[in-house]
């Protein structure tokens, strides 16, 4: 089967597998709060002194609406907003805080957004001291924080850098001015340039940029031309993101047409431009839209085997557990799956009446944590091997699947699992962790819609 007809079967709407279940499988619509905890402290017991702790905020303010987002967020210029919602942070952290019983070990902890520097450098000390100074840093540990060109001054980076963040990530998504209109997110070169080197002149480790393919009014030329500007920029790491077109989900994506937006073939070709671009300046294919350079911490984990997928996407941390704070934010106890209120003043309300803000969670039988596994495997490793739990829940369908894969060229079979291909394997590595998703399957009757695989 080519190219184009492997396209046509793949492409098609998909979860990015940040989890196992994808939320929208999970099993419970009202969380079960007390029992949530009783996971949580059991696993801060069981791996707090040795892993340590992740911890993931999500700061949602954003003074201008970008039209490809599909975050949660909030659009103002408002900054009067900032000192109750660090207040409700807090707040939510001190009950964290109240579980664990002992000083927390933070190994990760990332700021996402939204704009996390939409807020100024004195809410963001006050904000994130507090956070830190309540626990200690592991020995690995490693802060980062996404970051608008636009509005990251060098007192941001450097208020961040005093607290110990190394890693920032950029969101350029691309340099071409009319892609820019389009999407209503107009940044100049001139500006990210000078953010880097701000970071660089700083301290800053490593520098990451989000960049898109697929979005309205892209064309080979967009790609290319942004590739070359990366190419003197010298990020540490890529992630080069499909364009996930949610126009049901973001009113903001219904201000350009779908003829706007490239597809099939030509959005393919956009993906290829990318990748074969980004090899050729020395970056290297890690899986899952993520490339990095060989010397980063990201491929040196690839190739040790200690790559590890959450929520907040790759990492080389070990922590079995994320806390999640903030409005949206999700946390992983290992065993359980929490989420907090969409909604910021719905956030905001529950965690000042003394209520946990939570919306929904999901506690992971033994099948869950099975296919947990085994799609980490798949996506972290590039390979996956057969043992006994996950045999016992594996599907004829799934064996079928698998024998497809193999003849089109997407895997390659031995006797105790399969290995992903280096070229349509790392293309169609989300159809192939899908093969396991079990709940998915079962439930595929519901009205879910993910963005499209490529």
């Amino acid at each position: 089967m080519g190219i184009t007809q492997l396209m046509a079967k793949y492409n098609i709407p998909i979860p990015r597998y940040t989890s196992y279940p994808t939320v929208p499988y999970w099993d419970k619509d009202t969380p079960d709060h007390q029992r949530w905890f009783e996971v949580v402290k059991e696993t801060f017991d069981q791996t707090n002194k040795t892993k340590g702790i992740a911890i993931y905020i999500h700061l949602p303010y954003c003074e201008k609406l970008c039209t490809y987002c599909a975050c949660t967020k909030h659009i103002t210029k408002n900054h009067d907003l900032e000192a109750p919602y660090v207040d409700a942070l807090l707040k939510e952290w001190q009950t964290y805080l109240d579980t664990f019983e002992d000083r927390p070990v933070i190994r990760e902890l990332h700021l996402g957004g939204g704009t996390p520097t939409f807020f100024s450098t004195d809410s963001l000390q006050r904000l994130l001291s507090f956070i830190i100074n309540s626990g200690e840093k592991h020995a690995e540990y490693e802060f980062s924080f996404e970051a608008h060109p636009n509005n990251t001054s060098k007192a941001h980076l450097q208020t961040l850098f005093d607290l110990g963040f190394r890693r920032l990530s950029l969101g350029v998504q691309d340099f071409d001015p009319e892609v820019q209109k389009v999407i209503n997110r107009i940044q100049t070169y001139e500006t990210v340039d000078e953010v880097v080197n701000n970071a660089r002149e700083i301290g800053y480790e490593s520098v990451n940029f989000d960049l898109i393919y697929g979005l309205p009014k892209q064309k080979a030329s967009s790609v290319e031309d942004t590739l070359k500007k990366v190419r003197v920029l010298n990020p540490d790491r890529i992630a080069f993101y499909s364009y996930a077109h949610v126009p049901w989900k973001e009113k903001g994506q219904r201000g350009f047409t779908d003829e706007d937006i490239p597809t099939g073939e030509e959005k393919r070709e956009l993906y290829e431009i990318g990748k074969r671009l980004l090899l050729e300046i020395g970056f290297e294919d890690i899986g899952m839209d993520h490339f990095s350079k060989p010397t980063d911490k990201l491929n040196i984990a690839r190739n040790q085997g200690t790559l590890h997928r959450n929520f907040m996407g790759y990492t080389t941390s070990e922590a079995d557990m994320i806390i999640g704070l903030g409005a949206s934010s999700i946390s992983d106890a290992g065993r359980a799956y929490m989420q907090n209120e969409k909604n910021i003043e719905f956030y905001k309300n529950k965690i000042n009446s003394n209520e946990p803000a939570f919306i929904k969670g999901h506690f992971l039988n033994h099948e869950d944590r099975t296919i947990k596994r085994a799609i980490l495997d798949i996506a972290c490793q590039g390979k996956l091997t057969f043992n006994d739990d996950l045999v016992n829940y594996m599907t004829f369908q799934m064996l079928t699947q698998l024998k497809a894969m193999e003849e089109e060229g997407v895997i390659v079979r031995n006797p105790r699992g399969f290995a992903l291909t280096p070229e349509l394997g790392k293309m169609f590595l989300r159809n192939v962790c899908s093969v396991f998703d079990i709940r998915m399957q079962d439930k595929a009757e519901q009205d879910v819609k993910f963005s499209k695989s490529i």
